[in-house]
């Protein structure tokens, strides 16, 4: 397929700005360094670059509510914090807005018909709720931009996976009773990690029901048992579900050099997940919209981040590396997996 025609990112240089101190784990320089290395390697020559513009009130407002925007807006003036891990720079809600107005664009830009990939390095901020966050998040714009594309295009059946090593409390907590909305999140354990959310039987509610699926990883959980787990649930839910346009939070907090966590994934492990993503997407609506999300290893996390660039664009020269820990939690997955599919079996006949 003619890649440069069939795929975007979208980049503003003051998506830098989104900078939570020196001593915080994140740092504004990561999209920076992500766009050098796809540079450096040939990749941005291949795809296509849009600037964003900021997300308006409007848009903010389809998800958050008034007084969280208020709230926002003050701390953005101010400065302070917005929760206990999550300072508030000066001019941190017009940064945020900007981020969210990129993953927006992502979404346009695949009803251009030209488009069937879109990337938004800075975006996937899934701690954020309705009416608080935490998470070093302030507004999610995977949500943000689901209820935009609804609108817009009346779209009727989205598709969220998250692979990020932290729960998306925030966007389970929006869709939690939405069925217009398959909310799939692959995390550690919250029992051992921030937020302590998304445990294997948090199905959904009401209408909702089925439609929130939750699989939580044991520290040391290891390559292998992350590829088995998606193998048998992701393509069996997708292509039940049949959704218009899939959104993948790729998050790479769980590579094993991560200080924030422990599942001890590899980074050909990232280049083959998002592999799989471009096929399911191809296989069902041909609309894929990723989120770079989470990753505190300033170096290994830019690694990991040009492996899903090429896993998307299927693209060799990929970085690989040693992977001793790849079958370390294999059997525990298995049973978790086992677990999970007689909780969605009445939902998605496993």
């Amino acid at each position: 397929m003619p890649q440069n025609q069939m795929n975007g990112i979208v980049y503003h240089e003051d998506y830098n700005k989104y900078d939570l101190g020196i001593e915080h784990p994140l740092v504004g320089d990561k999209p920076k360094k992500t766009m050098e290395i796809l540079k450096e390697k040939n990749i941005l020559s291949k795809i296509d670059t849009f600037k964003p513009k900021i997300a308006t009130e409007k848009d903010i407002l389809r998800v958050h509510t008034k007084e969280y925007i208020q709230q926002l807006k003050k701390l953005s003036k101010t400065g302070g914090m917005l929760s206990l891990d999550t300072p508030a720079p000066l001019g941190i809600y017009k940064i945020a807005s900007l981020a969210t107005g990129g993953s927006i664009l992502a979404g346009e830009k695949l009803f251009e018909k030209k488009y069937n990939i879109m990337s938004n390095p800075l975006g996937g901020f899934h701690h954020a709720g309705k009416s608080s966050s935490s998470g070093f998040c302030f507004l999610n714009d995977i949500a943000i931009t689901i209820e935009y594309l609804r609108e817009k295009y009346q779209i009727k059946k989205f598709l969220i996976f998250d692979q990020d090593v932290h729960h998306g409390n925030g966007t389970q907590e929006i869709y939690f009773e939405d069925p217009s909305v398959l909310n799939i999140s692959f995390h550690q354990d919250g029992r051992t990690l921030y937020p302590g959310t998304g445990d294997l039987k948090t199905i959904g509610k009401n209408k909702g029901e089925g439609y929130t699926i939750n699989l939580p990883m044991p520290p040391g959980t290891g390559s292998k048992a992350m590829l088995y787990a998606f193998d048998e649930l992701i393509p069996k839910l997708t292509n039940e579900f049949k959704p218009e346009v899939i959104l993948y939070q790729s998050g790479v907090d769980s590579h094993h050099s991560d200080p924030l966590a422990d599942l001890f994934i590899s980074h050909q492990t990232y280049y083959t997940l998002a592999k799989k993503m471009r096929k399911l997407s191809e296989e069902t609506c041909d609309k894929l919209i990723v989120l770079f999300g989470g990753g505190y290893n300033s170096i290994d996390c830019i690694n990991s981040y040009y492996n899903i660039m090429c896993g998307l664009l299927n693209l060799k020269g990929y970085i690989s590396e040693n992977d001793e820990n790849q079958f370390q939690k294999f059997e525990q997955i298995k049973k978790l997996v086992s677990k999970l599919k007689k909780l969605a079996n009445p939902y998605w006949g496993f």
